[in-house]
């Protein structure tokens, strides 16, 4: 009889449905609906970040991002980067622009992941899953599309998903402006902001200059990263359309 209930509980176990292995797009497409960032396709956000004024206004396709600091106001759209001095147009050569442009779209890309991650340039490979301080996470490196994927498409980016509630908490990142490195970043402070998800940041490099991309984790478990600034935005405002 002993041997009949342990023969069916084997049988059970044998036929319970195997777990369903998640897909880098599903455990964005998770990330998306927990953090409230889908809001975002129709809404308009404001925040202070190092002393200047980050705005941004988004319908579907049609995007406006800008920053304003004293007098100076840049605009990055679907038309193309603009800058105003007192209100007034101002013509810059066109290696001004692109460096303006860029660090407008570096500064609003950040600020609201994972959104960003569903557009078109995206690329996203599923690594295998690490544990970070503890808890398990999902590993997800990303690459850009020459076409669409702006002038630092060549830029590599890692994002750390939680499997418990699928909030971004760690992302790193290599970039080969200024001579090139590699960034980390690891969740500070989070706020809820009408009902979407903004993360605060410690970011940090690597002590070692051999440290890869993809080992970085290892690196930040191994306390082996040297903190070098503190991403945090301040009176964001979030009003959905």
């Amino acid at each position: 009889m002993r041997f009949f209930y342990l023969l069916l509980l084997v049988l059970i176990v044998s036929c319970k449905p195997a777990t369903k292995k998640l897909t880098a797009q599903q455990i964005i497409d998770k990330s998306f609906e927990n953090t409230g960032v889908g809001k975002l396709e129709k809404a308009e956000i404001q925040f202070m970040f190092r002393n200047t004024l980050y705005f941004a206004k988004r319908n579907g396709g049609d995007f406006f991002l800008g920053k304003k600091k004293d007098s100076i106001v840049d605009v990055l759209s679907n038309d193309g980067f603009k800058r105003l001095i007192n209100e007034e147009g101002v013509i810059l050569p066109e290696i001004l622009s692109n460096k303006y442009a860029n660090a407008i779209n570096s500064v609003h890309y950040f600020s609201v992941l994972p959104y960003g991650l569903n557009d078109k340039a995206v690329q996203k490979q599923l690594m295998p899953s690490v544990d970070i301080k503890g808890e398990e996470y999902y590993k997800i490196k990303v690459t850009f599309k020459k076409e669409g994927g702006g002038e630092d498409y060549q830029d590599v980016f890692i994002y750390w998903i939680s499997k418990k509630d699928f909030n971004l908490d760690y992302l790193a990142y290599s970039y080969n402006t200024n001579g090139g490195g590699i960034r980390f970043r690891a969740i500070k402070k989070e706020q809820i902001i009408n009902g979407v998800r903004f993360v605060d940041y410690d970011n940090y490099k690597p002590k070692i200059v051999s440290t890869s991309l993809e080992s970085i984790d290892e690196a930040f478990n191994k306390k082996e990263l040297i903190k070098v600034s503190e991403i945090v935005l301040k009176n964001i405002e979030v009003t959905l359309n």
